[in-house]
């Protein structure tokens, strides 16, 4: 048993997230449920919406089967350890919606049911219209272990009045980096407490880190995965990156959780992070001000990739019975309308190419959940690394990034860096 493993499952008994009745979805049925799943999933500020909505279509279609909300983790990293730690008693959710770099891990620990049988049982499963690649998402070694249901990239949002009054142009927003600091320098010099720019550098899973790396073409391991490679030319390019927004474009010390209630309150000028962040951050800035969304900055057609954000549906049941109810739950949140209706109540888009047509009126009537859409073909995998210390590599990264985002050492980010390199590397597999 491997070293996270054993730690995690020494925690099992402690209590787990305590299971909670669906909230917003409806009184109970008259009749008694023959199958009652519980559902785990995160970020409730940006999934509620959507997921009570899928368990109250689900249930109307199903009477026989009962959707139980656990109560929502807070980011993915709290997802796995709930199954890792709960899956030694038996008591882990029957179906997870993780973090499409977290697949692996829990699907290297045996906790997650391989899903090509169901598929291939499921006559109607080709209707879905999955994008191939999407699909592959999910897979593991060759095997189906999730089914993707909401999809993001980086996107960049931009306070429309702080952005003409530092005499930018919201309909010609930067396209590059130089120009994005140089709008955020010109938003820094209004005063009055206002900050340019802030760069998500602590989203889960080192999300936005691998965002800045992959778009110059680089890659987090080598082709073997036993060797570093975010410490190459494109690694250095992307910590200096980092360091310019804080030197240069004046980025604050800040997590993006309060980023975001920075940007809601008037006081942020540009904020990059999720599309998946979109519907959430329209509903607390109306009324005060418009935003517009921007495409990454300095995307090259043939090198620059993208880390594709968001989740898929996995089933962690160990009854037989309820993987069946459970397949019958996923298959039925990954159709068309329904992954149509997700991205309507996020930001997120849709993993199958069936589900965009039935989006084409909203995209046309709002125009910023459409330029995630527009980065597609920069869209690749979500790296997550092998091993037992997939965790702790994720926080060394992340550690590593605040010293350049807190200023202590943003005056020499290539010896962050180097350290950065050499935590990760001792802590892959051999």
């Amino acid at each position: 048993m491997n070293a996270r493993r054993t730690h995690l499952k020494q925690m099992a008994a402690l209590a787990g997230f305590a299971v909670a009745s669906l909230a917003g979805v409806g009184a109970r049925p008259a009749y008694a449920a023959q199958t009652e799943l519980t559902v785990l999933y995160a970020f409730p500020d940006l999934f509620r919406p959507a997921m009570e909505e899928l368990a109250r279509r689900f249930m109307a279609a199903n009477p026989d089967i009962r959707i139980v909300y656990s109560a929502p983790a807070p980011e993915y990293e709290e997802v796995l350890q709930t199954v890792l730690r709960e899956s030694v008693a038996g008591t882990q959710p029957d179906v997870v919606v993780q973090g499409l770099n977290s697949v692996r891990a829990i699907s290297d620990e045996g906790d997650a049911v391989p899903l090509d049988p169901f598929i291939a049982a499921d006559k109607g499963f080709a209707s879905h219209g999955f994008n191939p690649a999407m699909l592959a998402a999910g897979e593991v070694k060759g095997r189906v272990y999730a089914l993707p249901l909401a999809i993001s990239l980086p996107v960049l949002y931009y306070n429309v009045d702080l952005v003409k009054r530092a005499g930018g142009d919201p309909a010609h927003l930067p396209t590059t980096w130089d120009g994005v600091i140089d709008l955020a320098k010109r938003i820094n010099a209004l005063g009055s407490g206002t900050n340019g720019l802030f760069y998500a550098w602590d989203e889960t899973g080192n999300w936005m880190w691998q965002s800045l790396v992959f778009s110059r073409g680089g890659t987090m391991l080598d082709a073997s995965e036993r060797k570093v490679a975010f410490d190459g030319k494109e690694g250095q390019w992307a910590i200096g990156l980092l360091a310019r927004l804080v030197k240069e474009a004046g980025m604050p010390y800040l997590d993006h959780s309060a980023a975001r209630q920075q940007f809601a309150s008037g006081g942020l000028g540009i904020f990059a992070t999720s599309t998946a962040q979109l519907a959430t951050i329209q509903k607390i800035t109306a009324g005060r001000f418009p935003i517009e969304v921007g495409t990454y900055p300095d995307l090259t057609p043939g090198v620059s990739r993208l880390p594709s954000g968001g989740n898929g549906l996995m089933i962690t049941a160990k009854d037989p019975a309820k993987q069946q109810a459970a397949w019958r739950f996923v298959s039925f949140a990954t159709q068309p309308q329904q992954a149509a209706e997700v991205a309507r109540l996020t930001g997120y888009f849709p993993p199958d190419e069936k589900a965009g047509p039935l989006l084409t009126d909203f995209y046309r009537a709002n125009p910023n959940f459409a330029v995630a859409v527009k980065e597609q073909a920069y869209a690749s995998g979500w790296y997550a690394f092998p091993g037992s210390n997939g965790l702790k590599i994720i926080d060394v990264i992340k550690d590593q990034l605040e010293l350049v985002v807190s200023g202590q050492h943003a005056g020499d980010p290539d010896s962050v860096l180097a350290s950065m390199a050499a935590q990760v590397q001792a802590l892959l597999p051999k």
